[in-house]
């Protein structure tokens, strides 16, 4: 099981280091799309990823068109607060790819409406915005591996002093 999560001009480092850790727990693929709001060598990044960076395959791009050029036979969901569709209506396949955009401003709605039958949407409060974009992307793919039944994660909690 693999999937990919894509970040397009992310600007927060915490939140990117949160989905990083989150891709090493799940063995996701971590695509960023420049322009990056910050360093790589950001210490609030690094921190918030803590020691699991050698665990992510992160990979870098110029553009977005760069990205979907390399992958153009793999399936694209976007991550939006427009949807119709929310992300627990769509069966996703596997190596499939989730788009989130930049914190403020989201995905661009030119790029929405040119694949406007999978962009998906988190349920929400009508008067709040959007999710944090971590949480966004831990929700998102965390359903898509529920479907395939965990494959690959730790089956069971282990105690650390106790049996159970």
């Amino acid at each position: 099981m693999k999937f990919n999560i894509v970040l397009v001009e992310p600007e927060i480092p915490q939140n990117t280091g949160n989905i990083a850790r989150t891709c090493a727990a799940t063995g996701t693929n971590l695509h960023l799309v420049r322009p990056l709001g910050f360093s790589v060598d950001d210490r609030y990044l690094k921190r918030a990823g803590l020691d699991y960076w050698e665990d992510v395959n992160v990979q870098y791009y110029d553009s977005f068109k760069e990205l979907r050029e390399k992958y153009r036979d793999k399936q694209f969901y976007y991550a939006t607060t427009k949807a119709v569709n929310t992300y627990a209506d769509v069966k996703y396949p596997e190596d499939c790819f989730f788009v989130f955009g930049k914190e403020t401003a989201g995905l661009p709605e030119e790029l929405l409406k040119e694949n406007k039958e999978w962009c998906i949407r988190i349920p929400m409060k009508e008067s709040i915005r959007s999710l944090n974009l971590s949480n966004s992307a831990a929700i998102v793919l965390y359903e898509a591996i529920r479907q395939r039944g965990f494959e690959g994660l730790l089956g069971e909690g282990k105690l650390t002093r106790y049996d159970w």
